[in-house]
């Protein structure tokens, strides 16, 4: 295996035990949101790319999907995660803007973001993306840091010497912006993470 994709592996590990000894666990959380989120279908978009630790996630489940994030280089760590683990063939990263992607409309029947909203200054935008590109009968989840994980995750910045930029945008916004558009919204939180799903069809079924 290249030399390049060990040694990221081994920044990998060591900052996933960096954050499980401060109290944030990166893969239990992981598959926290993805077990809340069950069933998942159709295509699937995630929107905030990052190190690639909920793409990894979704791969290690099978799951085939896009992914997209401003950052190029995050996605070259992401790509790096991914093929540790040989499954780069399994999610396709794209360098995108998520205030104006390019798939057309009702392309996707799941859209993830995960811990990428209380990073956002014009969230409102995404938001109005995330409906464009939604499937009639699909399905949003979004999560984000509890007031606990967030100050768990600052914690770990300041060790590390970094600051972590936030605006904190509240994922409550996004749950009434969902539900001005006629959405169902389940919700459900750990101590460190908070998750909120909404649905169209859950809301006309009932």
């Amino acid at each position: 295996m290249e030399k390049e994709v060990l040694e990221n592996y081994k920044r990998y590990l060591e900052r996933v035990a960096f954050y499980r000894s401060n109290g944030y666990d990166l893969e239990k959380e992981r598959d926290f949101i993805i077990d809340r989120s069950l069933p998942v279908s159709g295509e699937i978009l995630e929107i905030g790319t990052g190190k690639g630790h909920f793409a990894l996630a979704l791969a290690k489940r099978g799951y085939k999907l896009t992914s997209v994030d401003i950052s190029r280089q995050e996605q070259e760590v992401a790509s790096l995660n991914l093929r540790y683990f040989g499954l780069e063939k399994q999610v396709t990263l794209r360098t995108e803007d998520a205030r104006h992607l390019s798939f057309p409309d009702g392309s996707f029947g799941s859209i993830f973001s995960v811990n990428v909203f209380h990073h956002l200054d014009k969230p409102r935008m995404v938001l109005d993306e995330i409906i464009r590109l939604l499937r009639h009968d699909g399905k949003v989840v979004l999560s984000d840091f509890s007031d606990k994980g967030l100050e768990i995750i600052n914690a770990c910045h300041a060790n590390e010497g970094r600051k972590h930029d936030h605006i904190k945008y509240c994922l409550s916004e996004a749950e009434d912006y969902f539900v001005s558009k006629g959405f169902y919204i389940d919700e459900c939180q750990s101590q460190v993470q908070r998750i909120i799903i909404a649905e169209r069809s859950k809301a006309q079924a009932a």
